[in-house]
């Protein structure tokens, strides 16, 4: 069924080829890019995204095996690494050529288990060591064992040891990054002096390259939400290019008299004439609801307009007295990187969680 939802996510394809080269130009021209297109490319389109980039990348990766699989599904070849597998897909994970992170003995026991049943070999895992960021990922004292199920079997290849830095945007944190960065080069030297293959090592993610590319560049870097405009810094951010634009419409003007009130639960009363405009995106298309009554605001006609009463479902009201606009007139609901930030930060969040939230109903369009 055809989306007509009237509000639409513009996804400037040319500022995803400016930030990926970018964050390369940074980089040795032998260092490997992995482009981390989890969370539907963190809330654009993973699919147009790895479509875009699939002759510019080394790796894609994803969190879950059905984001994989929907990759594949729409055509993309590129390697896959999923980061976060389950053993119930395990065996998905293999039908569909994706990679698995390796993160606890658990995991890789169940991984040859399955890799013997369904007779592959040398199918491409990759091993990851906890460092510090304690969320997945094996230890020191799980190599020995590692190396021991990996030794005897011909079903699977270590492909990469990777890990992940837990501040790699506080240069507060430098000498705890640095102890992990060490950390990691100790393991990973062990592990790799035991086994069979020769995996490459990845460990920076996006503000891992702009801090720390001299220190722990390796093989491979991944990168996420650099890609898609944000730097994890103003400075950072001010060098990249917006990629998304949320848009919408005016659908109705109200006349609000004093003492009247607007939306669920009459969270805002009028002391004063005011004029609202209802544009048809709410809570269900990603927007907040810490975004009411004044918190939140969008732009029309190049004017902040902000949210009076309590987000709606699907719709938000905005102050428009001071505004020259009709109905059917464009409005921004999130403008630019500095937009989104602004409204991150009123709420206490990351750009993060605002990109991922904008609902599958709000239609994508290509730029």
């Amino acid at each position: 069924m055809k989306n007509n939802h009237v509000t639409t996510l513009d996804l400037h394809l040319n500022a995803i080829d400016f930030n990926f080269n970018y964050f390369k130009s940074k980089l040795h021209s032998t260092t490997k890019i992995l482009v981390v297109i989890k969370a539907f490319g963190y809330g654009t389109s993973a699919i147009e995204i790895a479509k875009h980039l699939e002759q510019k990348v080394d790796y894609f990766a994803v969190a879950y095996a059905n984001e994989g699989i929907a990759l594949r599904n729409a055509g993309i070849e590129t390697p896959i690494l999923v980061l976060h597998p389950q053993k119930n897909n395990l065996k998905k994970i293999i039908d569909f050529c994706l990679e698995p992170n390796i993160y606890s003995i658990n995991i890789l026991k169940a991984f040859i288990e399955i890799s013997k049943e369904l007779k592959v070999q040398n199918y491409p895992i990759h091993i990851k060591f906890n460092t510090g960021l304690n969320r997945l990922g094996f230890t020191e004292k799980n190599i020995s064992e590692i190396v021991s199920l990996i030794k005897p079997q011909k079903e699977v290849t270590i492909t990469s040891v990777f890990s992940h830095i837990a501040a790699s945007e506080d240069l507060n944190e430098r000498e705890f990054t640095l102890q992990q960065i060490t950390t990691f080069k100790k393991v990973s030297s062990i592990l790799i002096n035991q086994i069979p293959s020769t995996p490459f090592k990845h460990m920076l993610n996006t503000s891992g390259i702009i801090n720390y590319a001299s220190e722990a560049q390796f093989d491979m870097v991944r990168l996420g939400i650099g890609l898609y405009g944000f730097g994890n810094s103003k400075n950072e951010t001010s060098k990249l290019k917006n990629v998304v634009v949320l848009k919408s419409i005016i659908s109705q003007i109200h006349t609000i008299k004093k003492g009247e009130t607007v939306g669920y639960n009459r969270a805002y009363k009028a002391t004063s004439t005011v004029k609202t405009a209802t544009i048809p995106i709410g809570h269900a298309d990603g927007i907040s609801r810490q975004l009411s009554n004044g918190v939140g605001y969008v732009y029309i006609n190049n004017q902040k307009a902000y949210i009076v009463g309590n987000v709606c479902m699907d719709m938000i009201m905005v102050n428009i007295t001071e505004i020259n606009c009709n109905e059917g007139d464009e409005v921004l609901v999130y403008k630019n990187q500095q937009h989104i930030e602004s409204l991150a930060k009123a709420i206490h969040t990351i750009p993060y969680e605002l990109l991922t939230a904008i609902s599958q109903r709000v239609g994508r369009v290509l730029k």
